[in-house]
């Protein structure tokens, strides 16, 4: 048995830290599944945790020394593992490489013909939407996305086709990893205020991001996001670069004609520059809301830049009928639909809202809203306020801290005034565990209540369904 650090492949038998996380779980999934012997540990038993198990991983709940075997090849961390944490600083004694969750994901992509899926808003939908479809068209791909589809554990396969589809995650630079085939940028906007000081920052990054393509690849780019123009304008004459844009823009390689909303479901029709082959299609998308044509759109472009016919794919798109946390439908009690959303960002919260306004018909939109990161909130807390405004009553938790420490002046009360200053409905709740008994309070059958944001609020959702529920309701 080799010493730790001297195996051929680092990636041999693993050992994750925080192996239960939405990124993490994918990588250690693909790699069990191509017979790695991985081990990790998380904080706490979930069913992602459970879901490794049953694929061979060895999970530990807690964090300590003796959970890294005396073989361990590497330890994988991502961006929100402290520098401190007990089993990064013990690897690092024993001289056992470690390796960013990134790097990890891109020796998975060797060998394949890759697809990363980068933007501001909307990664996981796409690549969701292009995991789905190509299956459905029998290809077999192997893809991991930043949340599970179904089951607990299905954010990650291991396929026998060459394509593989995966999230490229701009947030802390590690996209910067990748050498795809194809790369899709759904948008382009600040965020992510801990690592980027300006929209210059970013555009320079999505362009370190772009000069990964492999040579003769594809950029396929959003033509209406003003974000996405900007970049497209920076790196379009790029040798070997094919760049193919989409969009409602008359200019637009895959130009949208319309997006019909029919209910939680729209009809989209495009038309084909002739280099794609020129021709008009009508396809459904199983989810409702423009962005989410838009991401379909891209996942459609995508496809036809890798050699998928269009004919073919757009009508598989509709075999996507949704991930988790993306305007989730947890269930109904009293008459009240009780919708999980992961939006988190102004502009993401705005569209969701405007989505899920199309399915309400008569009734409500009520939200429970967790702000996510001090650092977020401190730079657009007044805006995702004014996004709150979409709804008809908005309840406001304290923020969700996530891996930063609080900053002085920071909370939830910017978003709450800001809400407020234009009028809307809007209500401050300290205590979480109150929200159930508030939210019963204020619905009515016909309403939709959305837990929103990217924090532990999505566990609400059951326990407002079982209050409304309850014989006092």
């Amino acid at each position: 048995m080799a010493p730790a650090g001297t195996a051929s492949d680092p990636l041999d038998r693993p050992h994750f830290i925080g192996i239960g996380g939405a990124g993490m779980s994918g990588v250690a999934k693909v790699l069990a599944m191509r017979g790695a012997r991985v081990s990790g540990s998380d904080t706490k038993d979930s069913p992602i945790v459970g879901a490794l198990r049953e694929f061979g991983a060895t999970v530990y709940i807690g964090h300590s020394a003796g959970n890294i075997a005396a073989d361990t090849t590497s330890v994988v961390i991502s961006s929100a593992i402290r520098p401190d944490n007990l089993e990064l600083v013990t690897a690092r004694e024993r001289g056992i490489p470690v390796v960013h969750r990134s790097d990890a994901l891109a020796a998975l992509m060797d060998g394949s013909r890759p697809i990363a899926v980068a933007g501001t808003h909307g990664k996981t939908t796409t690549t969701s939407m292009l995991a789905v479809s190509l299956r459905t068209l029998g290809l077999d791909p192997s893809y991991v996305i930043g949340g599970d589809l179904d089951a607990p554990g299905s954010s990650a396969v291991h396929g026998d086709g060459e394509i593989f589809v995966a999230e490229a995650d701009e947030s802390d630079r590690s996209f910067h990893k990748y050498a795809p085939e194809v790369a899709i940028i759904l948008n382009v906007e600040l965020d992510h205020h801990a690592n980027y000081a300006s929209m210059d920052e970013i555009h320079e990054s999505f362009e370190t991001f772009v000069g990964r393509i492999r040579p003769g690849g594809a950029l396929v780019i959003s033509a209406d996001h003003p974000g996405a123009r900007e970049l497209t304008a920076r790196v379009t004459g790029r040798e070997g670069l094919r760049v193919l844009t989409y969009g409602a823009d008359e200019g637009a390689d895959v130009r949208v004609l319309a997006i019909e909303p029919h209910g939680l479901t729209s009809e989209v029709t495009v038309r084909l520059a002739e280099s794609l082959g020129g021709a008009e299609l009508t396809f459904t998308v199983s989810v409702p809301g423009r962005h989410y044509a838009l991401n379909a759109v891209a996942a459609l472009t995508a496809g036809a830049a890798l050699g998928v016919p269009p004919r073919e794919l757009a009508p598989a798109l509709a075999s996507y009928t949704g991930v988790k946390r993306r305007l989730q439908l947890k269930g109904t009690a009293a008459g009240v639909q009780v919708i999980d959303s992961y939006a988190h960002h102004p502009t993401e919260i705005a569209a969701d809202l405007e989505a899920i306004r199309g399915g309400a018909g008569d009734g409500r939109v009520l939200v429970v809203f967790q702000p996510h990161l001090f650092s977020r909130t401190q730079e657009l807390g007044a805006e995702m306020g004014e996004a709150l405004t979409l709804a008809d009553a908005s309840v406001v938790l304290d923020i969700y801290p996530a891996r930063e420490d609080p900053v002085p002046g920071v909370t939830s009360a910017m978003v709450i005034d800001a809400a407020a200053r234009r009028g809307a409905d809007v209500t401050a709740e300290h205590d979480r565990g109150a929200v159930p008994e508030l939210i019963a309070g204020m619905a009515k059958p016909g309403d939709l209540v959305l837990t929103m944001g990217a924090g532990d609020v999505t566990d609400l959702g059951p326990e407002i369904l079982a209050r409304l529920q309850s014989p006092e309701n």
